[in-house]
Protein backbone atom coordinates (compact mmCIF):
# COMPACT_ATOMS: atom_id res chain seq x y z
CA UNK A 1 0.00 0.00 0.00
CA UNK A 2 1.39 3.40 -1.00
CA UNK A 3 1.93 5.76 1.91
CA UNK A 4 1.67 9.54 1.50
CA UNK A 5 4.12 11.54 3.60
CA UNK A 6 4.79 15.24 4.02
CA UNK A 7 8.23 16.33 2.81
CA UNK A 8 8.61 18.66 5.79
CA UNK A 9 8.19 15.74 8.19
CA UNK A 10 10.05 13.10 6.19
CA UNK A 11 13.20 14.77 4.83
CA UNK A 12 15.22 16.49 7.54
CA UNK A 13 18.82 15.46 6.84
CA UNK A 14 21.16 14.94 3.91
CA UNK A 15 21.22 11.26 4.91
CA UNK A 16 17.47 11.14 4.22
CA UNK A 17 18.14 12.49 0.73
CA UNK A 18 20.74 9.85 0.01
CA UNK A 19 18.45 7.08 1.22
CA UNK A 20 15.39 8.25 -0.72
CA UNK A 21 17.00 9.49 -3.95
CA UNK A 22 20.63 8.39 -3.95
CA UNK A 23 21.39 12.14 -4.13
CA UNK A 24 25.00 13.03 -3.35
CA UNK A 25 27.26 16.11 -3.51
CA UNK A 26 29.08 16.41 -6.82
CA UNK A 27 32.79 15.71 -7.08
CA UNK A 28 33.09 17.97 -10.12
CA UNK A 29 34.71 21.32 -9.29
CA UNK A 30 33.16 22.85 -12.44
CA UNK A 31 29.60 21.68 -11.73
CA UNK A 32 28.44 24.96 -10.20
CA UNK A 33 30.62 27.86 -11.34
CA UNK A 34 27.68 30.18 -11.96
CA UNK A 35 28.01 31.76 -8.50
CA UNK A 36 31.73 32.57 -8.95
CA UNK A 37 32.55 33.16 -12.63
CA UNK A 38 31.62 35.91 -15.09
CA UNK A 39 29.11 37.53 -12.78
CA UNK A 40 27.39 40.61 -14.21
CA UNK A 41 28.29 44.03 -12.87
CA UNK A 42 25.65 46.09 -11.11
CA UNK A 43 24.58 49.56 -12.12
CA UNK A 44 24.84 52.47 -9.71
CA UNK A 45 21.06 52.52 -9.48
CA UNK A 46 20.96 48.82 -8.55
CA UNK A 47 23.64 49.35 -5.88
CA UNK A 48 21.69 52.26 -4.41
CA UNK A 49 18.48 50.22 -4.41
CA UNK A 50 20.23 47.33 -2.63
CA UNK A 51 21.51 49.76 -0.01
CA UNK A 52 17.94 50.89 0.57
CA UNK A 53 16.75 47.26 0.80
CA UNK A 54 19.49 46.42 3.32
CA UNK A 55 18.73 49.46 5.48
CA UNK A 56 15.04 48.60 5.44
CA UNK A 57 15.86 45.02 6.43
CA UNK A 58 18.13 46.17 9.29
CA UNK A 59 15.46 48.51 10.63
CA UNK A 60 12.96 45.66 10.88
CA UNK A 61 15.51 43.04 11.99
CA UNK A 62 16.64 45.13 14.96
CA UNK A 63 13.24 44.56 16.54
CA UNK A 64 13.71 40.78 16.52
CA UNK A 65 13.37 37.76 14.25
CA UNK A 66 11.30 38.24 11.11
CA UNK A 67 8.40 36.08 9.97
CA UNK A 68 8.64 34.27 6.63
CA UNK A 69 6.15 36.61 4.98
CA UNK A 70 8.10 39.65 6.12
CA UNK A 71 11.34 38.21 4.73
CA UNK A 72 9.60 37.63 1.40
CA UNK A 73 8.35 41.21 1.24
CA UNK A 74 11.54 42.89 2.43
CA UNK A 75 14.10 40.76 0.56
CA UNK A 76 12.92 38.02 -1.79
CA UNK A 77 10.47 39.97 -3.93
CA UNK A 78 12.76 43.01 -4.41
CA UNK A 79 15.71 40.77 -5.33
CA UNK A 80 13.72 38.74 -7.87
CA UNK A 81 12.42 41.98 -9.35
CA UNK A 82 15.92 43.44 -9.75
CA UNK A 83 17.16 40.17 -11.26
CA UNK A 84 14.47 40.32 -13.95
CA UNK A 85 12.94 37.02 -12.83
CA UNK A 86 9.43 38.49 -12.78
CA UNK A 87 9.74 39.56 -16.43
CA UNK A 88 9.60 37.86 -19.84
CA UNK A 89 10.29 34.95 -20.35
CA UNK A 90 9.85 34.05 -16.67
CA UNK A 91 6.76 33.57 -14.53
CA UNK A 92 6.34 33.27 -10.78
CA UNK A 93 4.09 30.86 -8.95
CA UNK A 94 3.74 30.73 -5.18
CA UNK A 95 3.19 27.65 -3.05
CA UNK A 96 2.72 25.17 -5.90
CA UNK A 97 2.09 21.65 -4.65
CA UNK A 98 4.65 19.01 -5.60
CA UNK A 99 4.43 15.24 -5.45
CA UNK A 100 7.28 12.76 -5.74
CA UNK A 101 6.44 9.09 -6.23
CA UNK A 102 9.02 6.65 -4.85
CA UNK A 103 7.80 3.48 -6.49
CA UNK A 104 10.50 1.22 -5.06
CA UNK A 105 9.59 2.36 -1.53
CA UNK A 106 5.80 2.55 -1.99
CA UNK A 107 5.85 6.17 -0.89
CA UNK A 108 4.52 9.48 -2.14
CA UNK A 109 6.19 12.64 -0.81
CA UNK A 110 4.13 15.81 -0.91
CA UNK A 111 4.83 19.44 -0.12
CA UNK A 112 4.56 23.06 -1.26
CA UNK A 113 7.36 25.20 -2.63
CA UNK A 114 7.44 28.75 -1.27
CA UNK A 115 8.25 30.38 -4.61
CA UNK A 116 8.92 28.81 -8.01
CA UNK A 117 10.19 30.68 -11.06
CA UNK A 118 9.34 28.95 -14.33
CA UNK A 119 10.15 29.53 -17.97
CA UNK A 120 7.43 28.05 -20.15
CA UNK A 121 7.06 24.59 -18.58
CA UNK A 122 10.64 24.47 -17.31
CA UNK A 123 11.70 25.11 -13.72
CA UNK A 124 14.29 27.87 -13.27
CA UNK A 125 14.59 28.67 -9.57
CA UNK A 126 13.15 27.14 -6.40
CA UNK A 127 13.10 29.62 -3.50
CA UNK A 128 12.66 28.46 0.08
CA UNK A 129 12.34 31.10 2.79
CA UNK A 130 12.17 29.50 6.24
CA UNK A 131 12.87 32.01 8.98
CA UNK A 132 12.32 29.46 11.74
CA UNK A 133 14.49 26.68 10.28
CA UNK A 134 18.24 26.18 10.34
CA UNK A 135 19.97 25.67 7.00
CA UNK A 136 20.74 22.08 8.06
CA UNK A 137 17.00 21.37 7.75
CA UNK A 138 16.03 23.87 5.05
CA UNK A 139 18.69 22.53 2.64
CA UNK A 140 17.52 18.88 2.42
CA UNK A 141 13.91 19.99 2.14
CA UNK A 142 14.72 22.45 -0.66
CA UNK A 143 16.68 19.75 -2.50
CA UNK A 144 13.70 17.43 -2.19
CA UNK A 145 11.43 20.01 -3.79
CA UNK A 146 14.00 20.46 -6.54
CA UNK A 147 13.95 16.67 -7.15
CA UNK A 148 10.32 17.14 -8.26
CA UNK A 149 11.55 19.01 -11.36
CA UNK A 150 9.35 17.58 -14.15
CA UNK A 151 12.16 17.91 -16.73
CA UNK A 152 15.02 15.83 -15.30
CA UNK A 153 17.13 16.36 -18.42
CA UNK A 154 17.62 19.98 -17.32
CA UNK A 155 19.35 21.22 -14.20
CA UNK A 156 17.53 23.47 -11.75
CA UNK A 157 18.70 26.15 -9.31
CA UNK A 158 17.59 26.79 -5.76
CA UNK A 159 17.96 29.55 -3.20
CA UNK A 160 17.36 29.15 0.52
CA UNK A 161 17.24 31.90 3.10
CA UNK A 162 16.31 32.43 6.73
CA UNK A 163 16.37 36.19 6.23
CA UNK A 164 19.82 36.67 7.74
CA UNK A 165 21.63 34.30 5.37
CA UNK A 166 21.32 33.09 1.77
CA UNK A 167 22.70 30.09 -0.09
CA UNK A 168 22.38 28.93 -3.72
CA UNK A 169 21.98 25.35 -4.94
CA UNK A 170 22.40 23.65 -8.29
CA UNK A 171 20.86 20.22 -8.89
CA UNK A 172 21.08 17.79 -11.80
CA UNK A 173 19.03 14.60 -11.77
CA UNK A 174 19.90 13.03 -15.10
CA UNK A 175 21.85 9.81 -14.56
CA UNK A 176 23.37 10.10 -11.06
CA UNK A 177 21.53 12.82 -9.08
CA UNK A 178 24.06 15.33 -7.75
CA UNK A 179 24.15 18.83 -6.33
CA UNK A 180 26.51 21.59 -5.26
CA UNK A 181 26.23 24.66 -3.04
CA UNK A 182 27.48 28.22 -3.03
CA UNK A 183 29.02 29.91 -0.04
CA UNK A 184 26.61 31.29 2.52
CA UNK A 185 25.98 35.02 2.18
CA UNK A 186 25.21 36.91 5.38
CA UNK A 187 23.28 40.15 5.60
CA UNK A 188 24.58 40.70 9.13
CA UNK A 189 28.19 41.32 8.08
CA UNK A 190 29.21 44.90 8.88
CA UNK A 191 30.55 47.26 6.22
CA UNK A 192 29.66 45.02 3.27
CA UNK A 193 26.33 44.68 1.54
CA UNK A 194 26.23 41.05 0.44
CA UNK A 195 22.92 41.68 -1.26
CA UNK A 196 25.15 42.84 -4.13
CA UNK A 197 26.72 39.37 -4.38
CA UNK A 198 23.31 37.70 -4.10
CA UNK A 199 21.84 39.85 -6.85
CA UNK A 200 24.79 39.20 -9.16
CA UNK A 201 24.24 35.44 -8.83
CA UNK A 202 20.51 35.83 -9.45
CA UNK A 203 21.19 37.93 -12.55
CA UNK A 204 23.66 35.29 -13.76
CA UNK A 205 21.04 32.57 -13.36
CA UNK A 206 18.54 34.76 -15.21
CA UNK A 207 21.01 35.27 -18.08
CA UNK A 208 21.77 31.56 -18.36
CA UNK A 209 18.14 30.49 -18.41
CA UNK A 210 17.18 33.27 -20.83
CA UNK A 211 19.93 32.12 -23.22
CA UNK A 212 18.68 28.54 -22.99
CA UNK A 213 15.22 29.83 -23.87
CA UNK A 214 16.56 31.66 -26.94
CA UNK A 215 18.52 28.63 -28.13
CA UNK A 216 15.50 26.35 -27.68
CA UNK A 217 13.15 28.63 -29.64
Amino acid sequence: MVQARAISKTINTLADLKEKFNLVPTQNDDFFVEWTQDLPELTEQEINTLEQIRNRFYRHRERGSLAEGTVNQLLISPLLTLAGLYDEPFFITTEPEVEIVLQDKDEVLRGRIDTLIIQQQFWVLVVESKSSLAFSIALPQALTYMMANPNPQRFVYGMITNGDEFQFIKLATQNQPEYDLSNIYSLLLPRRNQLQDILRVLKKISQIMYQISVEAS
